[in-house]
C-alpha cells in the first residue's frame, strides 16, 4: 500500500468515527431541553460543515498525483486538525 493510499484509508476511518460521534451528539440533542437543544444543533451544524470539508479534501487526495498530492495533503492535515479540535470541543461542551 502506498503512502497516499494508507493516508486516505486512515482519513476514511477517522471520518467514519467522526460521523458516528455526530450521530451520538444528535441523539443527545433530541433528549435535551429547548435551550440546550439549540446549542447542540448549532454545534452539529458546524461539525457537519467541517466533515463536508474533510470529504472534499479526501476526494482531492484520491485524485491528486505527484507533487500536487503533497499540497493537497498539507491542506487535508489542516482540515483534519480543525475537525479534531471542533469534535473535541463539542464533546467537552456537552459532556
Amino acid at each position: 500500500m502506498t503512502d497516499q493510499n494508507a493516508y486516505t484509508e486512515k482519513l476514511k476511518a477517522q471520518m467514519s468515527e467522526w460521523q458516528a460521534n455526530i450521530e451520538k451528539m444528535k441523539a443527545q440533542a433530541e433528549q435535551a431541553q429547548a435551550d440546550t437543544k439549540i446549542k447542540y444543533e448549532e454545534q452539529i451544524k458546524e461539525l457537519r460543515a467541517k466533515r463536508d470539508e474533510m470529504e472534499s479534501k479526501l476526494k482531492e487526495l484520491q485524485e491528486a498525483q505527484g507533487e500536487a498530492w503533497n499540497d493537497v495533503k498539507t491542506a487535508a492535515d489542516k482540515a483534519w486538525d480543525d475537525m479534531s479540535n471542533a469534535m473535541e470541543n463539542a464533546w467537552k461542551r456537552f459532556s
